[in-house]
């Protein structure tokens, strides 16, 4: 049994077959407020299985319903969890900030479940939001007429893909208001211009990884998951493309791909796309660092766009 892929402190992918993953500082959720707001674990589906942790400001600023963001985390489609420590910081916290109800979504998670799984893993979670906002506790006070979709990194890329699939589907029962992608993980065969200097070998190898471990077997970086001008879609469904907000950081490698999805969506006819740079910041480093200045600052422009929509 040989590794063949690894990311340090986080991943090993092992010859066999066999995945070893390294989390975090993990937290449970409560019902008991802390700093403002409740959180609640639930189960989407027990058969795949999908689980979630939403977020309910626990004082409520207004008794009117309240926006509904569903947030999906990154980790290049590999790693993460809505119980890690910075997810459930930054979310909690944003839900306060923006006076919305937060559904974070754990999906199942490559190389043992590879895209298109988790695309449809996430789209799954709008159905049980339809189904469960008259019953669940912490969803009564919830508008499914104002619903937004965001995400970190690979989230980013789920966010649009889910978007996508809600538009394409005449049964989606959930009205999305809005997307917020957070430095969206893109790519494709193609190298950008960041990506093929030298100092940039590292970045690439670890993306390239990433990729490798989780589009289907067989094909690369231009499968329509990974690069989006792959995707073969009508025009109506650009006509129907909510309004998107996009945030990127400046010293993100992946800065370069976010700014050609907002060019992407504009050349597409999308009529309100917005570019939004951290300037001197890294990749998701509202995660790492959830009370920076710099998180709080991502937080209220996010708030803004909710408030907007």
């Amino acid at each position: 049994m040989s590794l063949i892929a690894e990311a340090p402190n986080f991943l090993q992918v092992f010859s066999n077959g066999f995945v070893k993953r390294f989390d975090p500082e993990t937290v449970s959720a409560s019902l008991e407020s802390t700093n403002g707001y409740k959180s609640k674990d639930v189960i989407i589906d027990s058969s795949k299985p999908i689980t979630g942790r939403i977020f309910l400001p626990s004082f409520p600023t207004s008794s009117k319903k309240l926006p509904l963001l569903v947030y999906f985390h990154g980790g290049g489609f590999c790693i993460g969890s809505t119980t890690w420590l910075g997810y459930h910081i930054f979310l909690g916290d944003l839900c306060v900030t923006s006076q919305s109800i937060i559904l974070s979504v754990d999906y199942r998670l490559a190389p043992e479940h590879r895209l298109p799984i988790a695309y449809e893993d996430c789209y799954t979670s709008l159905e049980w939001l339809s189904d469960e906002v008259g019953s669940e506790s912490l969803l009564q006070q919830a508008d499914i007429t104002r619903v937004f979709l965001s995400g970190d990194s690979a989230g980013g890329n789920i966010a649009h893909h889910v978007a996508v699939k809600a538009i394409q589907s005449n049964a989606c029962p959930l009205r999305i208001k809005g997307l917020m992608p957070i430095h969206p993980y893109f790519g494709s065969e193609k190298r950008t211009v960041k990506e093929m200097v030298d100092e940039s070998i590292e970045d690439v190898t670890m993306n390239d990884m990433f990729w490798k471990l989780s589009i289907p077997e067989g094909l690369n970086r231009d499968y329509y998951g990974c690069n989006f001008e792959k995707h073969d879609l009508s025009n109506s469904v650009w006509r129907k493309f909510p309004p998107t907000e996009v945030y990127v950081a400046g010293e993100d490698f992946l800065k370069e791909r976010g700014v050609m999805y907002v060019e992407f969506l504009k050349k597409k006819g999308v009529k309100e796309v917005e570019l939004v740079e951290a300037k001197e910041e890294s990749h998701v480093f509202h995660v790492y660092y959830p009370k920076s200045s710099a998180t709080l600052l991502l937080q209220t422009q996010m708030s803004r766009f909710i408030e907007k929509y």
